[in-house]
């Protein structure tokens, strides 16, 4: 073991019997050690089995199974969603992807006077940016909030860019080159006192840091399935405060947003009232049941407790790898961290050949531009197997191993 100290031990091995408890369910961790939860969480057997209900409903009940949940399930499973934001009944709604919920919400929004200001930062991940961008030809001014060299985006630069003229703030809650956390209350209070809105993205978070949507008083929330939550891909969801809800009219919309979709009327749309004027076309019913066995999971686990055992993991994991030579481009301080870490490499080195060389020794990891690698612990990882990562990266450094994954890859 890396890590010696007898107190540290003792939660060490806490962490990996709260793992223990929660591994079976996830066939993949048989076989492989997996540290790659950021960009694609590990597939509960539950998913399963709400797929294979899926299927047998629509094989023996046919059409009538629209009538018997699936035509509901983006508020419904949306209902599930939004027990781990603690938002209201009935105010989140599920989509396919983030950027068609960014889009939503810009249609949703008028540019054409003088509060017509996007304020969001660099960091940002890039299909955020691109959503917000299109919406130029609209009126829309982006103000774009530069970060540090390390990828940080200080407090008050951010506050300081949102006034009067600003319509709408979408921002990363956790920031996915570097896994720093924004303070999203802060700017909220900052927006509420001059009248704009807030769309916080928490995909990088929520299933791994505690997000109450009540406690942050944000307007809205967006993000997706594929990461913490362990609900797969396909299934995005929406927060709007319920307040908001009736004050917005999307253009991007379709029947299923409409008061009454199956009186197929012609003309104008002429909305649903509350979160289900946010929907459009029909929904994609199996990427949404599929999703909600991720949040069943989520919820029973607890996020408080998915965050004391990411913590201890990930604090661990930083000192172990400081001691051995590598050092990290996330945050040192816990609290301003979410739930993955970063490793920088040498300048002489591949990140993607070590990607591929860790691979090859049964262990996911991913790498991206300026950030290095990431390694993700989650509520069913064990310290062990971070011990045996680092004890990779150490004979891959030292051997110069991860070259011959770069020969084999053509990179």
């Amino acid at each position: 073991m890396t890590t010696t100290t007898p107190d540290l031990r003792t939660r060490l091995a806490e962490c990996d019997a709260f793992a223990a408890r929660w591994r079976p369910r996830f066939p993949i961790l048989a076989k492989t050690t997996y540290l790659v939860t950021h960009s694609l969480g590990a597939m509960p057997l539950a998913a399963r089995e709400k797929l294979l209900a899926y299927t047998e409903q629509w094989a023996t009940r046919g059409v009538r199974s629209w009538g018997e949940g699936w035509w509901d399930s983006p508020v419904s499973v949306g209902n599930v969603l939004g027990r781990i934001l603690n938002a209201e009944p009935d105010s989140v709604a599920m989509h396919t992807n983030v950027s068609q919920i960014e889009g939503i919400i810009a249609s949703a929004l008028d540019f054409s006077g003088p509060r017509n200001k996007v304020v969001y930062t660099d960091q940002n991940f890039p299909t955020n940016m691109y959503a917000w961008e299109g919406w130029k030809r609209y009126g829309a001014r982006i103000e774009m909030v530069p970060s540090d060299p390390g990828g940080g985006v200080p407090t008050e630069r951010l506050l300081a860019a949102i006034d009067e003229r600003t319509a709408i703030v979408p921002i990363s809650h956790v920031l996915f080159r570097t896994s720093r956390v924004q303070d999203a209350k802060a700017v909220c209070a900052k927006a509420r006192s001059v009248g704009a809105l807030v769309l916080l993205d928490t995909y990088q978070s929520l299933g791994t840091l505690p997000v109450d949507v009540r406690e942050l008083g944000v307007d809205m929330v967006t993000g997706g399935s594929v990461k913490w939550l362990c609900g797969g891909p396909g299934a995005c969801y929406l927060y709007v405060r319920p307040e908001l809800q009736d004050k917005l009219e999307p253009l991007i919309t379709g029947w299923a947003g409409h008061a009454a979709p199956f009186a197929f009327e012609l003309g104008a749309q002429r909305y649903a009232k509350g979160i289900r004027r946010f929907l459009n076309g029909s929904p994609a019913v199996p990427s949404l049941l599929q999703a909600s066995a991720g949040y069943e999971t989520v919820l029973e686990v607890g996020v408080d407790a998915i965050r004391r055992h990411s913590v201890t993991l990930t604090e661990t994991l930083r000192l172990a790898l400081a001691d051995k030579g590598f050092e990290s481009g996330s945050p040192v301080d816990p609290s301003q961290r979410g739930g993955s870490l970063t490793v920088r490499l040498r300048a002489d080195e591949h990140g993607p050949s070590y990607v591929a060389a860790l691979e090859q020794r049964g262990i996911l990891v991913d790498h991206r531009p300026e950030a290095g690698l990431r390694v993700s612990p989650h509520f069913y990882t064990t310290w062990s197997e971070l011990d045996a990562f680092v004890a990779a990266l150490v004979e891959l450094r030292e051997s110069g191993k991860w070259k011959q994954a770069t020969a084999a890859k053509g990179y």
